[in-house]
């Protein structure tokens, strides 16, 4: 885990924590609930402990103690290090500034989308524009939700950029439902 490629997007995202203020794993896990990003990171508090736990162990954070509340088990805080901070920046930087082809499937189906009847196709596509339209929603609500509870937009321009996504997606297979039902794209052979 020393290079920054290495990183996982749940390391990247306890980094980023530990980089705002000291925390234990737990409320790592409750501030990441909090500002809704489970749903950019896969997050359970079995493997947050775990994460920080292979953090420490690479340099990056450091236990600065252990509290107790009442019957409740040990809570160590743990701090970011000059070279968590310095590998989180780096990872930032590669993931923001190199695109990478991650190989998501829906281009592959909709490549291999003539292996289907017409009618099909367009009935599939109409299902997926309505669920694109709804987690549309989804993101406004939590826009909505976010802005409600205060938590900066700095933490959150991850929506705009999915919401815009989204948008653009269902605008383009809205268009391609309609040169399939005008024969604009035609699926017999001889037709082009």
């Amino acid at each position: 885990m020393s290079e920054p490629r290495t990183l996982t997007p749940l390391a990247v995202a306890a980094l980023a924590l530990l980089a705002e203020r000291p925390s234990h794993p737990y409320e790592m896990y409750q501030t990441l609930m909090q500002r809704s990003e489970d749903r950019l990171v896969k997050v359970r508090p079995g493997s947050l402990y775990h994460t920080v736990d292979r953090l420490e162990a690479h340099g990056f954070v450091r236990a600065t103690g252990t509290e107790r509340e009442g019957n409740r088990p040990e809570r160590t805080t743990y701090e970011i290090t000059d070279a968590g901070t310095r590998v989180l920046g780096e990872r930032i930087t590669d993931i923001i500034g190199t695109p990478i082809n991650e190989y998501p499937e829906f281009p592959l189906g909709l490549g291999e989308a003539h292996n289907l009847p017409i009618e099909t196709v367009i009935a599939l596509l109409r299902k997926r524009v309505s669920l694109i339209r709804a987690d549309t929603t989804v993101l406004d609500d939590a826009v909505t939700q976010l802005t409600e509870r205060g938590v900066p937009a700095k933490y959150w321009l991850d929506v705009r950029y999915q919401r815009a996504l989204a948008a653009a997606d269902a605008a383009l297979l809205e268009s391609l439902i309609a040169d399939l039902e005008t024969g604009v794209v035609s699926w017999s052979e001889d037709k082009h």
